[in-house]
């Protein structure tokens, strides 16, 4: 049996091996960071580039569908249908903000083309359409929600 004092002592892990171990980390988190970025700056430009470019599909009609149905089925009388950057706004969202008459002229891409389809297909049925801020990042205007409305009439 060994005494403390014959034992062989661990080596201790020199200051020099910790902060290079520590840096190897370091680097790999930068990594890992840099790719999540990079990978959502190519989806954020793959929004941009939808919203300002393609036109509302099938696949999209048929979730706000979804979505007004399972408000109704909630009892709700409205649903959150679409949001958007209050930037794609021309005014960057300063008319939906303040409520003001002619905020439907300010809208670009997507945002416009569902005020289109709304103003054909949903208004003649009763329904009704409303645009507001839904959140303010850092106190500014941040997105633009659409809420497709279908509210009783006030007698």
């Amino acid at each position: 049996m060994t005494s403390p004092e014959t034992a062989t002592p661990h080596p201790m892990t020199s200051a020099e091996e910790l902060r290079k171990r520590a840096l190897e980390l370091q680097l790999v988190e930068m990594e890992r960071s840099e790719k999540i970025k990079a990978r959502e700056a190519k989806k954020h430009a793959e929004f941009v580039e939808d919203f300002f470019r393609k036109q509302i599909g099938e696949t999209e009609r048929a979730v706000i569908k979804r979505l007004v149905m399972k408000a109704a089925a909630d009892g709700k009388y409205e649903a959150l249908i679409y949001s958007f950057p209050s930037t794609f706004c021309t005014d960057s969202g300063r008319a939906i903000n303040n409520n003001l008459p002619g905020w439907q002229n300010t809208l670009q891409g997507k945002a416009k083309e569902l005020l289109e389809l709304f103003e054909k297909v949903a208004k003649p049925q009763g329904y009704g359409l409303k645009a507001m801020i839904i959140n303010f990042p850092d106190g500014m205007p941040g997105d633009v929600g659409f809420f497709l409305t279908w509210e009783p009439p006030v007698d």
